[in-house]
């Protein structure tokens, strides 16, 4: 199998997949700066990237020409991704069943891979018109919100294949927040005005962990006790936030933030890159720590924003009150969290109840 990798690269795109000899893949890298320039963001160009290295490693280990991919071939990569161990066979997107055993990456991934690749061959096929080529992603494969099958999906190895059978189902979860006394463990134990300060903006306001590492100093609005958050897709929105919070990050900028010419608000505090921007895997490895310490291993940033909405809905906050609070872009991602919040579903009840008492009544 070929050396491909992944790279940083200076400018646009941010990444590429380069080969052994550190030259960047020259299809990958066109796809990659089609994606840039369509407006992607970096954290997406990233991921599709990631996607691709994994598809070129495997198109380069069975010998396959990248340009005469069959359906039949996808099948075959698929069963390749549910098989393989992730890094280290471990990480959220690899599955495992109840003995431990590792069922290879989740269906959720395999299908962000299938998106990549099918938007992968529609650039080439824009890229040479006169070359026929046909996209062995059928068009409209990809919706997430299918569920899990139970068998057979890939028993079909023909070459022709219905909407559908490519596509994995995949579980439908309901986002999970903390308890409360998770959430005063894991403030209790944070032991920096940075680190608190970011667990705040999660818990209190909302914000992604991605929203939180690209703040800048400026976006804190100290008297006007809000924050303007650059969200997914190029949007932004204006988010309230408690005096908590505040108080948080107040402390962070006068006492801990170092002297940067960088405009982001959270910076690395030690070492040589101190003053730079602080990284999504640093974010990562500061809250890996803190939920050990704190004896809660649920607490990573993304539980801390189900925690915001999750709390949200059960103190009775509108859906589209909340779905601008969180910066979704479709209600059907926070209508989850008003209709199956505990304390809704509770009300709706008994206001139900009391319906069918009173029509028992009149009988």
């Amino acid at each position: 199998m070929g050396e491909f990798r992944l790279a940083r690269t200076e400018g646009i795109p941010g990444w590429a997949v380069v080969g052994s000899d550190g030259v960047p893949v020259a299809p990958l890298a066109s796809y990659l700066e089609f994606l840039a320039a369509r407006a992607f963001s970096r954290h997406t160009v990233r991921a599709y990237a990631l996607d691709m290295l994994c598809f070129w490693r495997w198109l380069d280990g069975t010998g396959r020409d990248p340009e005469a991919v069959t359906v039949t071939d996808l099948l075959a990569f698929i069963r390749a991704e549910q098989s393989r161990p992730g890094p280290g066979d471990r990480g959220a997107n690899v599955f495992r069943l109840e003995d431990g055993r590792n069922t290879g990456m989740t269906a959720r991934t395999i299908n962000r891979r299938l998106a990549a690749i099918h938007g992968f061959y529609e650039h080439l096929q824009r890229q040479q018109p006169d070359r026929p080529m046909r996209n062995p992603v059928p068009h409209g494969q990809v919706n997430r919100n299918w569920r899990s099958p139970r068998r057979g999906l890939l028993g079909h190895t023909q070459e022709r294949v219905s909407r559908g059978e490519l596509q994995l189902r995949t579980p439908r979860r309901l986002p999970r927040g903390l308890e409360a006394d998770e959430v005063q463990r894991l403030v209790t134990s944070l032991r920096t005005h940075r680190d608190k300060a970011m667990a705040l903006l999660m818990l209190y306001g909302g914000l992604r962990s991605c929203e939180v590492l690209t703040l800048r100093l400026r976006d804190v609005d100290m008297g006007g006790r809000a924050a303007r958050v650059a969200g997914k897709g190029g949007t932004e929105r204006v988010v309230p936030l408690d005096e908590d919070v505040l108080r948080a990050v107040h402390r962070y900028a006068l006492r801990e933030r170092p002297e940067s010419p960088a405009p982001e608000l959270f910076l690395v505090a030690k070492g040589p890159n101190r003053g730079r921007p602080l990284s999504a895997a640093g974010l990562r490895t500061i809250f890996r720590y803190h939920r050990t310490r704190a004896g809660v291993p649920a607490a990573n940033p993304h539980r801390l924003r189900h925690t915001f909405g999750t709390n949200m809905a059960q103190a009775g906050v509108d859906a589209h009150v909340l779905k601008t609070l969180m910066g979704h872009s479709h209600i059907d991602s926070t209508q989850v969290y008003v209709h199956l919040s505990p304390a809704h579903l509770r009300r709706q009840y008994d206001e139900a109840q009391a319906r069918v008492r009173d029509g028992e009544g009149r009988a």
